[in-house]
């Protein structure tokens, strides 16, 4: 399987690098990643690019993403670049 060792925490100022960190971490396996967006309130251009690459490359690998804890905000703006339904999204 797939995961991510532990739950991979997302600080809302490191979003790229740690989505980028995630990435080499994924094993092509299948399975499932779960990354915690809890303490993200907003999402910049470079953000977004870092999570569309991540879901992109999960993809490839067979892994599915969950994003955990995602604000109305966030989701919001996920939704506005068609970028929400390539997640599943956990509370």
């Amino acid at each position: 399987m797939a995961m991510i060792p532990g739950w991979l925490s997302i600080d809302e100022r490191c979003v790229g690098p740690a989505l980028q960190d995630a990435v080499e971490k994924m094993d092509g396996t299948g399975g499932e990643a779960v990354v915690n967006f809890s303490a993200v309130w907003r999402l910049d251009p470079t953000a977004l690019r870092a999570m569309e690459e991540f879901v992109g490359v999960a993809d490839e690998k067979g892994v599915k993403v969950v994003l955990r804890g995602v604000s109305v905000d966030v989701y919001k703006v996920l939704k506005l670049t068609k970028l929400a339904s390539r997640f599943s999204f956990s509370s």
